[in-house]
Protein backbone atom coordinates (compact mmCIF):
# COMPACT_ATOMS: atom_id res chain seq x y z
CA UNK A 1 0.00 0.00 0.00
CA UNK A 2 1.43 3.10 -0.81
CA UNK A 3 1.93 6.07 1.57
CA UNK A 4 -0.40 8.16 0.10
CA UNK A 5 -3.23 6.03 0.29
CA UNK A 6 -2.73 5.27 4.00
CA UNK A 7 -2.76 9.26 4.87
CA UNK A 8 -3.34 12.13 2.40
CA UNK A 9 -4.88 15.46 3.04
CA UNK A 10 -8.47 17.05 2.55
CA UNK A 11 -10.23 19.87 3.36
CA UNK A 12 -11.32 18.53 6.65
CA UNK A 13 -7.84 17.20 7.69
CA UNK A 14 -5.19 14.33 7.21
CA UNK A 15 -7.55 11.22 6.36
CA UNK A 16 -6.76 7.64 6.97
CA UNK A 17 -9.06 5.31 4.83
CA UNK A 18 -7.72 2.26 5.77
CA UNK A 19 -8.54 3.10 9.15
CA UNK A 20 -11.40 5.62 8.59
CA UNK A 21 -10.28 8.22 10.42
CA UNK A 22 -8.69 12.06 10.76
CA UNK A 23 -6.40 13.14 12.21
CA UNK A 24 -6.39 16.70 14.17
CA UNK A 25 -9.69 17.60 11.54
CA UNK A 26 -10.37 21.17 10.97
CA UNK A 27 -13.99 20.10 10.94
CA UNK A 28 -16.37 17.89 12.51
CA UNK A 29 -15.99 13.93 10.60
CA UNK A 30 -16.95 11.02 12.25
CA UNK A 31 -14.11 9.41 13.95
CA UNK A 32 -11.35 11.61 14.27
CA UNK A 33 -7.77 11.01 16.32
CA UNK A 34 -6.44 14.07 18.51
CA UNK A 35 -2.68 14.89 19.12
CA UNK A 36 -3.46 17.55 21.58
CA UNK A 37 -5.91 20.22 23.44
CA UNK A 38 -5.12 23.31 21.78
CA UNK A 39 -8.03 24.52 19.71
CA UNK A 40 -6.80 24.33 16.38
CA UNK A 41 -5.92 20.84 16.35
CA UNK A 42 -8.88 19.78 19.10
CA UNK A 43 -12.18 20.68 17.98
CA UNK A 44 -15.84 19.46 19.24
CA UNK A 45 -18.56 18.24 17.69
CA UNK A 46 -17.18 14.98 16.42
CA UNK A 47 -18.77 11.75 16.62
CA UNK A 48 -15.94 9.94 18.07
CA UNK A 49 -12.48 11.11 19.84
CA UNK A 50 -9.39 8.85 20.81
CA UNK A 51 -6.90 10.93 22.48
CA UNK A 52 -4.70 10.77 25.75
CA UNK A 53 -6.96 10.91 28.66
CA UNK A 54 -5.33 14.26 29.22
CA UNK A 55 -6.40 15.42 26.01
CA UNK A 56 -9.63 14.41 26.71
CA UNK A 57 -9.86 15.86 29.93
CA UNK A 58 -8.49 19.06 28.52
CA UNK A 59 -11.33 19.13 26.10
CA UNK A 60 -14.45 18.62 28.74
CA UNK A 61 -12.62 21.42 30.31
CA UNK A 62 -12.56 23.44 27.42
CA UNK A 63 -15.51 22.06 25.61
CA UNK A 64 -18.09 20.56 27.79
CA UNK A 65 -18.50 16.90 28.78
CA UNK A 66 -20.48 16.04 25.70
CA UNK A 67 -17.75 17.60 23.15
CA UNK A 68 -18.33 14.53 21.10
CA UNK A 69 -20.53 11.73 20.81
CA UNK A 70 -18.27 8.69 22.24
CA UNK A 71 -14.41 9.16 23.32
CA UNK A 72 -12.15 6.81 23.85
CA UNK A 73 -8.50 6.91 25.47
CA UNK A 74 -5.45 5.80 23.59
CA UNK A 75 -3.98 3.24 25.72
CA UNK A 76 -1.59 1.45 24.04
CA UNK A 77 -1.69 -0.28 20.59
CA UNK A 78 -5.13 -0.02 19.06
CA UNK A 79 -6.60 -1.25 15.73
CA UNK A 80 -8.19 0.47 14.11
CA UNK A 81 -10.10 -0.45 10.57
CA UNK A 82 -7.27 -2.19 9.08
CA UNK A 83 -4.53 0.06 10.73
CA UNK A 84 -2.67 -0.01 14.31
CA UNK A 85 -2.21 3.11 16.00
CA UNK A 86 -0.38 4.48 19.06
CA UNK A 87 0.38 7.33 20.83
CA UNK A 88 3.40 8.62 21.82
CA UNK A 89 4.88 11.61 24.04
CA UNK A 90 5.33 14.86 22.09
CA UNK A 91 6.73 17.22 24.66
CA UNK A 92 4.54 19.69 23.52
CA UNK A 93 1.95 20.71 25.77
CA UNK A 94 0.20 18.19 28.89
CA UNK A 95 -1.16 15.20 26.83
CA UNK A 96 0.24 15.93 23.77
CA UNK A 97 1.05 12.77 21.71
CA UNK A 98 2.10 12.08 18.11
CA UNK A 99 0.65 9.50 16.41
CA UNK A 100 1.91 6.35 15.12
CA UNK A 101 -0.10 4.50 12.41
CA UNK A 102 0.60 1.20 11.01
CA UNK A 103 -1.14 -0.42 8.22
CA UNK A 104 -1.25 -4.34 7.65
CA UNK A 105 0.79 -3.60 4.48
CA UNK A 106 3.09 -0.46 4.48
CA UNK A 107 4.89 2.14 5.72
CA UNK A 108 4.74 3.34 9.12
CA UNK A 109 3.84 6.91 9.03
CA UNK A 110 4.24 9.35 12.37
CA UNK A 111 2.33 12.13 12.39
CA UNK A 112 3.76 14.63 15.28
CA UNK A 113 1.44 16.99 15.43
CA UNK A 114 3.05 19.77 17.98
CA UNK A 115 6.09 18.99 19.22
CA UNK A 116 8.80 20.07 21.28
CA UNK A 117 12.56 18.30 22.43
CA UNK A 118 13.66 20.59 25.03
CA UNK A 119 12.53 19.40 28.42
CA UNK A 120 9.15 20.93 29.67
CA UNK A 121 7.96 20.58 33.46
CA UNK A 122 4.56 20.31 32.83
CA UNK A 123 4.36 17.21 30.49
CA UNK A 124 6.27 14.02 29.42
CA UNK A 125 8.76 14.76 27.44
CA UNK A 126 9.40 14.31 23.34
CA UNK A 127 9.84 10.91 22.39
CA UNK A 128 11.74 9.91 18.83
CA UNK A 129 9.33 7.20 17.75
CA UNK A 130 11.06 5.20 14.48
CA UNK A 131 8.93 5.51 11.27
CA UNK A 132 9.02 5.46 7.79
CA UNK A 133 7.63 8.62 6.73
CA UNK A 134 7.67 11.55 9.53
CA UNK A 135 5.35 14.57 9.51
CA UNK A 136 6.06 16.97 10.90
CA UNK A 137 5.30 21.08 11.79
CA UNK A 138 7.27 23.56 10.58
CA UNK A 139 5.96 26.32 12.81
CA UNK A 140 9.29 27.93 13.19
CA UNK A 141 11.03 26.13 10.40
CA UNK A 142 13.52 28.62 9.18
CA UNK A 143 17.15 29.01 10.53
CA UNK A 144 16.72 32.18 11.84
CA UNK A 145 14.59 30.82 14.85
CA UNK A 146 17.10 29.18 17.53
CA UNK A 147 15.11 29.42 20.87
CA UNK A 148 17.32 30.67 24.02
CA UNK A 149 17.32 28.51 27.14
CA UNK A 150 14.01 29.23 28.66
CA UNK A 151 15.77 29.51 32.03
CA UNK A 152 18.02 32.42 31.11
CA UNK A 153 14.37 33.96 29.66
CA UNK A 154 13.45 33.55 33.06
CA UNK A 155 16.24 35.22 34.54
CA UNK A 156 15.69 38.15 32.27
CA UNK A 157 11.96 37.89 33.76
CA UNK A 158 13.73 38.33 37.42
CA UNK A 159 16.30 40.89 36.81
CA UNK A 160 12.76 43.34 35.56
CA UNK A 161 11.47 42.45 38.35
CA UNK A 162 13.86 42.98 40.66
CA UNK A 163 15.15 46.35 38.49
CA UNK A 164 11.39 47.84 38.41
CA UNK A 165 10.00 45.88 42.31
CA UNK A 166 7.36 48.82 42.43
CA UNK A 167 5.59 47.99 38.99
CA UNK A 168 4.02 44.63 37.93
CA UNK A 169 4.56 42.70 35.88
CA UNK A 170 2.20 41.04 33.32
CA UNK A 171 2.99 38.05 30.94
CA UNK A 172 1.17 37.23 28.23
CA UNK A 173 0.63 33.05 28.01
CA UNK A 174 -1.18 31.29 26.04
CA UNK A 175 -4.00 29.52 28.47
CA UNK A 176 -3.47 26.03 27.76
CA UNK A 177 0.46 24.71 27.79
CA UNK A 178 2.44 27.54 28.18
CA UNK A 179 1.34 29.64 30.81
CA UNK A 180 1.74 26.80 33.15
CA UNK A 181 4.55 25.90 32.03
CA UNK A 182 6.01 29.46 32.59
CA UNK A 183 4.57 29.21 36.04
CA UNK A 184 6.66 26.02 36.66
CA UNK A 185 9.42 27.58 35.00
CA UNK A 186 9.41 31.16 37.36
CA UNK A 187 9.44 28.30 40.39
CA UNK A 188 12.12 26.45 38.95
CA UNK A 189 14.01 30.12 38.74
CA UNK A 190 13.25 30.56 42.53
CA UNK A 191 10.09 33.05 42.27
CA UNK A 192 8.65 31.70 45.62
CA UNK A 193 5.90 33.99 46.19
CA UNK A 194 2.16 34.42 45.25
CA UNK A 195 1.61 34.25 41.24
CA UNK A 196 -1.08 36.03 40.18
CA UNK A 197 -3.30 34.50 37.41
CA UNK A 198 -6.49 35.67 35.09
CA UNK A 199 -9.39 33.91 35.32
CA UNK A 200 -9.53 32.22 32.40
CA UNK A 201 -6.28 30.11 33.44
CA UNK A 202 -7.81 29.26 36.81
CA UNK A 203 -9.72 26.04 35.69
CA UNK A 204 -6.47 24.44 32.94
CA UNK A 205 -4.14 25.17 36.03
CA UNK A 206 -6.33 23.74 38.48
CA UNK A 207 -6.10 20.52 36.19
CA UNK A 208 -2.62 20.46 35.82
CA UNK A 209 -2.01 20.39 39.67
CA UNK A 210 -4.35 17.69 40.04
CA UNK A 211 -2.16 15.88 37.52
CA UNK A 212 0.45 16.02 40.00
CA UNK A 213 2.32 19.37 38.49
CA UNK A 214 3.24 21.68 41.39
CA UNK A 215 2.59 25.41 40.26
CA UNK A 216 3.03 26.84 44.17
CA UNK A 217 0.72 29.45 45.58
CA UNK A 218 -1.73 30.85 43.04
CA UNK A 219 -3.86 33.92 43.87
CA UNK A 220 -6.91 34.86 41.53
CA UNK A 221 -5.72 38.23 39.53
CA UNK A 222 -9.04 40.02 39.97
CA UNK A 223 -9.45 42.56 43.18
CA UNK A 224 -8.22 45.98 42.26
CA UNK A 225 -5.41 45.68 44.05
CA UNK A 226 -3.05 42.26 43.35
CA UNK A 227 -1.04 41.25 45.77
CA UNK A 228 1.83 40.22 43.44
CA UNK A 229 4.46 41.33 41.52
CA UNK A 230 4.09 38.41 38.10
CA UNK A 231 0.49 38.25 36.77
CA UNK A 232 -0.05 35.70 33.78
CA UNK A 233 -2.93 35.99 31.37
CA UNK A 234 -3.73 35.21 28.17
CA UNK A 235 -3.18 37.49 25.38
CA UNK A 236 -6.95 38.27 24.81
CA UNK A 237 -6.79 40.05 28.52
CA UNK A 238 -4.21 42.81 27.33
CA UNK A 239 -7.04 44.28 24.97
CA UNK A 240 -9.71 44.09 27.75
CA UNK A 241 -10.68 46.81 30.36
CA UNK A 242 -9.02 43.79 32.75
CA UNK A 243 -5.59 45.61 32.11
CA UNK A 244 -6.81 49.01 33.24
CA UNK A 245 -6.48 47.85 37.07
CA UNK A 246 -2.22 47.81 36.74
CA UNK A 247 -1.22 51.35 37.31
CA UNK A 248 2.25 51.29 35.38
CA UNK A 249 2.81 47.41 34.61
CA UNK A 250 5.47 45.73 32.46
CA UNK A 251 4.13 44.07 29.80
CA UNK A 252 5.52 41.07 28.61
CA UNK A 253 4.92 38.24 25.92
CA UNK A 254 5.61 34.92 26.46
CA UNK A 255 6.20 33.10 22.97
CA UNK A 256 8.47 32.18 20.25
CA UNK A 257 7.66 34.47 18.15
CA UNK A 258 9.06 36.85 20.81
CA UNK A 259 12.59 36.65 18.69
CA UNK A 260 10.70 38.68 15.95
CA UNK A 261 11.26 42.13 17.20
CA UNK A 262 8.86 43.53 14.66
CA UNK A 263 5.89 41.42 16.52
CA UNK A 264 7.16 42.32 20.35
CA UNK A 265 6.37 45.93 19.27
CA UNK A 266 3.07 45.53 17.50
CA UNK A 267 1.66 44.03 20.40
CA UNK A 268 3.54 46.78 22.57
CA UNK A 269 5.60 44.40 24.76
CA UNK A 270 8.61 45.65 26.86
CA UNK A 271 9.63 42.31 27.84
CA UNK A 272 9.46 40.01 25.45
CA UNK A 273 10.35 36.36 26.58
CA UNK A 274 11.55 33.87 23.94
CA UNK A 275 9.79 30.93 25.17
CA UNK A 276 8.64 28.33 22.71
CA UNK A 277 6.72 24.84 23.13
CA UNK A 278 7.59 24.41 20.00
CA UNK A 279 10.50 22.84 17.59
CA UNK A 280 12.95 25.52 16.39
CA UNK A 281 15.10 24.93 13.42
CA UNK A 282 17.83 23.12 15.42
CA UNK A 283 15.58 21.31 17.10
CA UNK A 284 13.34 20.16 13.93
CA UNK A 285 16.35 19.33 11.83
CA UNK A 286 18.14 17.72 14.35
CA UNK A 287 14.48 15.27 14.51
CA UNK A 288 14.59 14.34 11.25
CA UNK A 289 18.39 13.13 11.67
CA UNK A 290 18.06 11.26 14.28
CA UNK A 291 14.76 9.40 13.15
CA UNK A 292 16.04 9.30 9.49
CA UNK A 293 13.07 8.37 7.88
CA UNK A 294 12.74 7.42 4.40
CA UNK A 295 10.20 10.61 3.76
CA UNK A 296 9.44 13.49 5.09
CA UNK A 297 5.84 15.42 4.86
CA UNK A 298 5.54 18.71 6.22
CA UNK A 299 2.49 20.93 7.58
CA UNK A 300 1.64 23.81 9.27
CA UNK A 301 4.27 26.80 9.10
CA UNK A 302 7.30 27.58 6.89
CA UNK A 303 7.01 24.58 4.80
CA UNK A 304 9.40 25.97 1.84
CA UNK A 305 12.61 26.65 3.70
CA UNK A 306 12.05 22.88 5.46
CA UNK A 307 11.32 21.27 2.32
CA UNK A 308 14.68 22.80 0.96
CA UNK A 309 16.94 22.14 3.63
CA UNK A 310 15.67 18.54 3.28
CA UNK A 311 16.48 19.04 -0.65
CA UNK A 312 19.93 19.76 0.24
CA UNK A 313 20.24 16.46 2.86
CA UNK A 314 19.16 14.24 -0.16
CA UNK A 315 15.48 13.28 2.32
CA UNK A 316 13.00 13.41 0.19
CA UNK A 317 9.99 15.91 1.43
CA UNK A 318 6.83 17.31 0.55
CA UNK A 319 4.88 19.67 2.06
CA UNK A 320 0.81 19.13 2.68
CA UNK A 321 -0.27 22.46 2.61
CA UNK A 322 -2.83 21.76 5.56
CA UNK A 323 -5.41 24.89 6.56
CA UNK A 324 -6.59 25.99 9.69
CA UNK A 325 -3.83 25.48 11.90
CA UNK A 326 -2.22 28.65 14.23
CA UNK A 327 -1.05 29.38 17.60
CA UNK A 328 -3.78 28.33 19.91
CA UNK A 329 -6.60 30.71 19.22
CA UNK A 330 -7.54 32.66 22.56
Amino acid sequence: MRADQILHPTEAGLYCPPGDFFIDPVRPVARALITHGHGDHARAGHGAVMATRQTLDIMAIRYGEDFAAETQVADGPVRVGDTTVSFHPAGHILGSAQIAVQPVKGPRIVVSGDYCCRPNPVCAPYEPVPCDIFVTEATFGLPVFRHPDPMAEMSRLIASMDEFPDRPHLIGAYALGKAQRLIALARQAGIEGPIAIHGALQRLCDYHVEQGIDLGELIPATADRVPAQLVIAPPSAFASPWVQRFADPVIGFASGWMQVRARARQRGVELPLVISDHVDWPQVTAAISHLAPSEVWITHGAEDGLLRWCELEGIPARPLRLVGYEDEPE
